[in-house]
């Protein structure tokens, strides 16, 4: 157990001063967002929220999933989430690499083949971004109260640029 000893003194630390007990769970602010697992990013800090004002839907690329769409209907019925951000990024890893070149990098960390294992790769981001707020909009449990939008974070300047 001592490979996460200083993962869990940084928890009994942050723990001290725990202000979220017994908090709802809901989206105070209204917030939902789905975006990459990246480290670079900060969810909520980008756009000036604190821990309890949004949900927040991670997975490699930011794409809206059939796992992302299950959340967001949800946080729509019974969360409070009534603003949805869609946010891929700049120089990420999925949407820079080919699948075969994703594969070839597994295969040569892992040692072993990762031909197998597919990494959703996207060619043109601004398109598939379109495409994934289009998921949103037209999902049946989506009311069209809920605003939808599309947007580009750049790791290197920390700001978004609104492409749908």
């Amino acid at each position: 157990m001592a490979d996460f000893d200083d993962l869990m003194s940084a928890n009994r630390t942050f723990a001290e001063d725990f202000r979220y007990g017994g908090f709802d769970g809901v989206a105070a602010a209204g917030v939902a967002l789905v975006t990459c697992m990246d480290s670079r990013i900060d969810p909520l800090g980008m756009i000036g929220l604190v821990p309890g004002d949004a949900k927040i839907f991670r997975n490699p690329g930011g794409w809206v999933t059939p796992q992302a769409l299950e959340a967001l209907v949800l946080g729509v019925h019974l969360l409070n989430v009534q603003r949805v951000l869609v946010v891929p990024h700049t120089r990420c890893a999925v949407a820079s690499n080919s699948e075969a070149e994703l594969r070839e990098r597994v295969a040569a960390s892992a040692g072993q083949d990762a031909s197998w294992q597919q990494f959703h790769v996207v060619e043109d981001q601004v398109a598939a971004l379109a495409e994934d707020v289009a998921k949103v909009r037209s999902h049946p449990l989506v009311p069209d109260s809920v605003l939808v939008g599309g947007f580009l974070y750049d790791v290197d300047s920390g700001l978004l640029e609104q492409k749908v």
